[in-house]
């Protein structure tokens, strides 16, 4: 089927009312959260992704907002049928902590002084903009995240989340990024920020409500679009054509088309950024490092990760060349988590991520086409064969589940009950388990395949299998609303069907 839009999207806005820790050991808050959604949350809210922006981007990562030119800035990424199908997804991004698209930061109104932080915000992390996407997260009532991905900076998120909170992330995606930033990228931030604060109308970061300093940030996104492409890409796109003229003009005027387009990137973006966020959200590029600093190995920062990894490194990338990405692909497989390595192959460079849609298709979808039972049982009441059906029913209306697998004293599968089931003995006045329960039950084990449960579930024409491991004992229950949504994108079985 075509892909398809999001459509006219709105961006909406979480307030945190209270402070968080940052990593400079002080207290901030509250904060504004810039976030959009694309999709529907399923009830079990197990089909959440978050996308995180890189260093430009912002909370709006497809679809149109009214009167807009074009759409946001992953359109081709995400929508129904896309790489992130919004059939199946609940997809999420958020403007990071220290952005000037919506969330708090240097332009932000100090409620303290009523005027613009600038330079009295806080330098902050990726881990503290991390931080503060799981208070949106936990205000959206999503206690684990089917996916979180981003490239760049978004990749550096999404690295910060598998390591920060292992428990809330099922798959982790990371593009073009690293996990520490190198020497030389530390480098070229500090060029870049300097073209900034070497602009006199940047005033100590005091601007607001006077003049920006567009020259010093226009020459800063000149020298970071350098980087975000390719010696081939540029070849290709502007090879040594003279711009509106047809000799050279020997003076320091644009003679060279190249010269023209980096002119245009930065005039534009000036329109769009704060100088100030700029500084702040390259210093937390400079700073990010899994290491703490070299105090553990790349290795122990990963020790504790439970998600399934997808790395992608970009072979034309220079700013985040492919080795970055294969290091931590060993550090990943020294922990024996699983980790699949991809690389696009392409000649635009670092912002080959944003553009080769196509690739990324294949290799995302492939990815999460490996996922077996585990990776999406969900946790689900467990009632004994002597529990009481009044108790029964209580437990299935509070956990709004439909389905509660019955267990031995050993904790051992003995049967299932259904919403039916409870039904018919609450009209028919009987009161046991073991007399409405069904004991011969079709169950899934953890390592199965999604394709196995999904045949499973057609052959038998049920909704619900418990899932149970060697011993037999009971590890949650997989339903067909969760492997609709997340892989056929449509329904496999009659809604009231009954195991």
């Amino acid at each position: 089927m075509e892909e398809g839009s999001v459509g006219i999207i709105e961006t909406e806005k979480y307030t945190y009312p209270k402070t968080i820790e940052l990593d400079s050991g002080k207290d901030f808050g509250p904060i504004d959260i810039a976030y959009e959604t694309y999709g529907e949350l399923n009830e079990e809210k197990s089909n959440a992704i978050l996308i995180c922006h890189a260093l430009s981007g912002d909370a709006h990562a497809a679809g149109w907002h009214k009167g807009d030119e074009k759409p946001g800035w992953w359109d081709n990424m995400i929508g129904p049928r896309k790489t992130f199908d919004t059939d199946r997804y609940f997809v999420i991004c958020s403007n990071v902590l220290g952005g000037c698209k919506g969330t708090t930061g240097p332009p932000s109104i100090n409620p303290e002084t009523g005027e613009s932080y600038g330079l009295d915000f806080p330098v902050i992390t990726v881990s503290d903009m991390v931080k503060v996407q799981k208070k949106l997260i936990d205000h959206l009532g999503i206690d684990q995240l089917f996916a979180v991905s981003g490239g760049s900076l978004g990749g550096m998120q999404a690295l910060d989340w598998a390591v920060s909170f292992p428990d809330s992330v099922r798959f982790c995606i990371p593009m073009a990024t690293t996990a520490i930033s190198s020497p030389q990228q530390i480098a070229f931030n500090e060029v870049r920020r300097r073209a900034v604060m070497s602009d006199p109308k940047w005033r100590e970061g005091d601007y607001y409500g006077g003049q920006p300093p567009e020259d010093g940030l226009s020459l800063a996104r000149m020298i970071g679009h350098i980087l975000f492409l390719s010696d081939e890409s540029m070849r290709q796109k502007f090879g040594r054509r003279l711009k509106d003229k047809e000799e050279y003009s020997f003076d320091f005027s644009t003679d060279f088309e190249v010269e023209s387009y980096l002119h245009y990137k930065g005039d534009k973006f000036v329109k769009n950024f704060d100088a100030n966020s700029y500084l702040y959200i390259t210093r937390a590029i400079d700073y990010f490092d899994l290491t703490n600093g070299g105090e553990i190995s790349l290795e122990e920062a990963f020790d504790r990760v439970s998600a399934k990894f997808l790395i992608v490194a970009i072979t034309s990338d220079w700013l985040y060349p492919s080795y970055q990405s294969k290091d931590i692909v060993k550090a990943l497989q020294a922990n024996d988590v699983e980790v699949t390595y991809s690389e696009i192959k392409s000649s635009y460079g670092h912002d080959a991520f944003l553009i080769e849609h196509g690739q990324l298709k294949y290799i995302v979808r492939n990815f999460l086409s490996r996922i077996s039972v585990r990776d999406i049982v969900t946790d689900v009441p467990i009632v004994r064969k002597d529990t009481s059906i009044k108790k029964a029913s209580e437990i299935m209306i509070s956990s709004e589940q439909t389905h509660l697998p019955v267990s031995t004293k050993g904790g051992k599968l003995a049967g299932i009950i259904t919403a039916w089931d409870i039904a018919k003995s609450v009209a028919e006045g009987r009161e046991s388990m073991d007399k409405v329960m069904t004991g011969e039950v079709v169950t899934a084990t953890p390592d199965e395949s999604i394709n196995s449960v999904t045949e499973k579930m057609k052959k038998h024409n049920i909704s619900a299998l418990p899932v149970v491991d060697e011993s037999g004992k009971i590890k949650g229950i997989i339903t067909s609303d969760i492997i609709s949504q997340l892989f056929t994108g449509e329904k496999i079985f009659t809604e009231n069907s009954n195991p």
